[in-house]
């Protein structure tokens, strides 16, 4: 309980310095006892015990925690999310770039119900346009949305059509999980990809068999939440951490205290904390005047190599033991060079044919030994690239560092 009060006490002095344009200040839990110091280093080296010099304390930065960053970027509210919708319809006045009706039957099908619901019944078979196309229309519905609301629509061709290009979405439906309307789709599409074929060439750019509608679907019915319904409101962090939750809470309290006169927040696990609303408030104002509170971040040291591209992503809380590497490369070179064997001259048998002639040489190339020590995130790049290895040479090292164990963060490998 001691080392939660200071971590915690460390926390509100840092965020108090952010919000009053001074520096840090170490305080216990209540806020009594506060000491002003004149760098966040002097903080560190106070909490860990070192008698608040910085000389003393080797790893202060370790302690401290990564950037700060609004409420409103690291979490959202439990309930309050987007909705997915889905539906099927057809887009028309293709410039020949449509479906091919014998190859894409439920085009064709598609094709007859809706001239049906038009009033037009005309026999199976009897259309062969290739300037309509089957598509999937995809959408967004966002949080709070009522009937009325715009919101923008992707659209996939289904069949098989060269071109979207200059095609209008006929009226479509969509339709959530539940199998209800929410929205309705229509309009002319905006296609990013262009086709073009001649008699012996053709030339595709991007994708022309997929585009978007700005604000083309009407929203039909509201989606229902739970928001403004309970006093409690629960709060998901983006990135699970049991420091940034506990931080949360705290800062939370702290401004609650003063505004509302109450403590209403109290962590759950790594990821949520439970909000209770005040009484004399809405939960509207609640969030907009708590949404905006800095919190001092942190995160999970972590490494992410990406082999086929060669990313290699390294934390700032990545630390890495005192190692010596020795990297070496070897290169394999394999030459076909055919050449043609003619018969001896005035011969009368034998016939001129080529013939393969392959050379292979390996060449092995070892860099010097290195020293590589990481206690922080400039020095641990500055010693890989010292060593001078492409990036598939630095994701071969990360992986033998860590098997080696020097590697105090969890690798990634994608």
């Amino acid at each position: 309980m001691i080392g939660c009060s200071l971590r915690i006490g460390r926390s509100l002095g840092i965020v108090a310095a952010l919000l009053m344009g001074v520096m840090p200040a170490f305080a216990d839990e209540g806020g009594r006892n506060v000491r002003h110091f004149n760098s966040e280093a002097a903080s560190d080296a106070s909490w860990l015990g070192s008698g608040g010099d910085p000389a003393k304390m080797r790893y202060s930065d370790l302690s401290r925690p990564g950037v700060v960053a609004r409420l409103k970027d690291i979490a959202e509210i439990q309930g309050v999310r987007e909705n997915q919708l889905v539906g099927y319809g057809l887009v028309i006045g293709l410039n020949g770039t449509g479906d091919s009706l014998r190859n894409s039957p439920f085009t064709e099908q598609s094709l007859r119900a809706m001239l049906d619901n038009l009033g037009i019944s005309p026999p199976a078979g009897a259309s062969r346009a290739n300037n309509i196309a089957a598509v999937i229309v995809t959408a967004d519905i966002p949080p709070f949305a009522t009937p009325g609301s715009r919101i923008d629509v992707s659209v996939s061709s289904l069949g098989d059509a060269k071109s979207l290009q200059g095609g209008t979405l006929v009226m479509t439906p969509l339709l959530g999980a539940d199998g209800e309307t929410y929205a309705v789709a229509q309009g002319n599409m905006i296609i990013s990809g262009f086709a073009a074929q001649g008699a012996a060439e053709s030339v595709t750019q991007g994708v022309p068999t997929s585009g978007r509608i700005p604000n083309g679907a009407l929203v039909e019915r509201k989606v229902e939440g739970n928001f403004n319904r309970d006093a409690d409101i629960v709060l998901e962090l983006h990135n699970p951490d049991f420091s940034t939750a506990i931080r949360v809470a705290d800062l939370v309290n702290v401004f609650a205290n003063k505004r509302y006169h109450q403590s209403v927040a109290k962590e759950r696990d790594a990821k949520t904390v439970v909000l209770k609303k005040p009484a004399s408030i809405s939960a509207a104002r609640f969030i907009a005047e708590i949404e905006g509170l800095p919190i001092p971040t942190d995160e999970v040291a972590r490494v992410v190599v990406d082999e086929r591209t060669g990313t290699v992503v390294i934390g700032e809380k990545v630390r890495v033991s005192r190692v010596a590497i020795s990297h070496g490369s070897l290169t394999v070179r394999v030459t076909e060079t055919p050449y043609a064997s003619q018969p001896e001259p005035f011969s009368e048998t034998g016939d001129t044919v080529v013939l393969p002639q392959t050379a292979v040489d390996a060449n092995e190339q070892t860099s010097n030994i290195g020293i590589l020590g990481g206690t922080d995130l400039d020095n641990l790049v500055k010693g890989l690239n010292q060593i001078g290895v492409k990036p598939t040479g630095i994701i071969a090292i990360l992986q033998a560092i860590k098997t080696s164990g020097a590697l105090h963060a969890e690798l990634v490998v994608q």
